[in-house]
């Protein structure tokens, strides 16, 4: 009988296949398929984050993804995302990422943003300018790859909302200014939004950035649809209002609108739908609204059904995320989240998405992330 001490390692017939072999093998998998595979074993790993084999993946769409912000900036970074497909929830560690505090906040194709702190050190007696200074860090959780943009105020990170275009272009954008980043060098342009006041869940659909604005009075909101090309940002009359006449009292008929981007070239306007025209009216349901920019038509997309609205009802404010053709709601001591689902359903379908990860009082806040192997920070 052999001795275990002198025996040879056993070695299984994959891993005296050529690399080149295993890189076919794997590339015929789903993006899914792929990720589960890279924690089978060290050999795996190696074949499927190699540069060569992701090279292979180049025209592969990333998979869409609903992913939760946290409520703090964490110590312990973790992407916490739902997959609607598979029904199941994931968690991407951050730990890769050299800051003291970390909070995601906005994704496109493949990359992910984050807001980070100082980074982290061992030398106790520096001081920590985390709150004065704020850096937008863009990275790629399944490669583990990561870069840091210029540092902004700590104020922007509060209070700016991030749109990433293509090409590592980023927007950011408060109530009076707007920064903008082209994607190279080490300069935010800053430009003045031109706006009356501040806009409401702005969205980037093509080159154009589209948000509401309040432009009622103090006792009376009355919303108005804005949009401004990437390009005019800083010009005087950059924004313009979109109406038509046949629209009629669209905007009147939502409580406390948002913007969607929804699927191509359409936007989601969602809210709660007013029982009456009085100043303090009930909503009866919750209503998306559907913006075809081509044709500038509005149509009625979806309508949350009563018994799920019912646990909706008693909160006093909601949370809408998403994106394409999947909206997410949540609300105080529900604790699982609502999901309008219309992209195998012209009108959609609701379900309830259970298992929301340190959900605490329910009221949870998100955006689309678009994971995938290719993208390069």
């Amino acid at each position: 009988m052999d001795n275990p001490e002198t025996s040879p390692p056993y070695r299984i017939p994959i891993q005296d296949l050529p690399q080149d072999s295993l890189h076919q093998i794997f590339s015929h998998l789903s993006l899914r398929q792929i990720l589960i595979c890279r924690s089978v074993c060290k050999l795996f790993h190696q074949t499927l984050t190699s540069p060569s084999f992701l090279s292979l993946l180049s025209l592969r769409p990333p998979l869409s993804l609903l992913a939760l912000r946290p409520r703090h900036a964490s110590s312990h970074p973790t992407l916490h995302v739902f997959d609607p497909d598979l029904n199941q929830w994931l968690r991407f560690p951050l730990d890769f990422l050299p800051f003291r505090s970390t909070s995601s906040v906005a994704s496109s194709p493949g990359l992910l943003y984050l807001w980070a702190g100082s980074p982290n050190s061992s030398d106790s007696n520096k001081t920590d300018s985390s709150e004065s200074n704020k850096s937008l860090v863009v990275c790629n959780p399944l490669t583990r790859r990561f870069r840091v943009l210029p540092p902004l105020g700590s104020a922007w990170s509060r209070h700016g909302t991030v749109l990433p275009a293509a090409a590592g272009q980023v927007l950011v954008l408060s109530e009076l200014a707007a920064l903008y980043f082209s994607g190279t060098g080490g300069t935010w342009f800053n430009f003045s939004s031109n706006l009356g006041s501040k806009p409401r869940s702005p969205i980037l659909v093509g080159e154009s950035v589209f948000a509401l604005c309040d432009v009622g009075s103090p006792w009376r909101s009355q919303w108005k649809l804005f949009s401004c090309k990437y390009a005019d940002f800083g010009k005087l009359q950059g924004w313009n209002r979109l109406e038509k006449h046949e629209w009629g009292d669209v905007f009147d008929i939502l409580k406390r609108p948002r913007l969607i981007r929804g699927i191509g070239n359409r936007i989601l306007m969602v809210g709660g739908l007013k029982s009456s025209f009085s100043l303090n009216t009930s909503c009866s349901t919750i209503l998306i609204l559907r913006l075809d920019l081509d044709t500038l038509e509005w149509e009625e997309a979806g309508r949350m059904p009563w018994e799920m609205f019912r646990s909706f009802k008693e909160s006093s404010k909601f949370k809408v995320f998403g994106g394409g053709g999947r909206v997410c709601f949540s609300a105080k001591r529900v604790g699982k989240l609502a999901m309008w689902d219309s992209l195998e359903v012209e009108k959609g379908w609701w379900r309830w998405v259970d298992g929301v990860p340190g959900n605490g009082d329910g009221l949870c806040r998100g955006f689309v992330f678009y994971a995938g192997l290719n993208s390069v920070p």
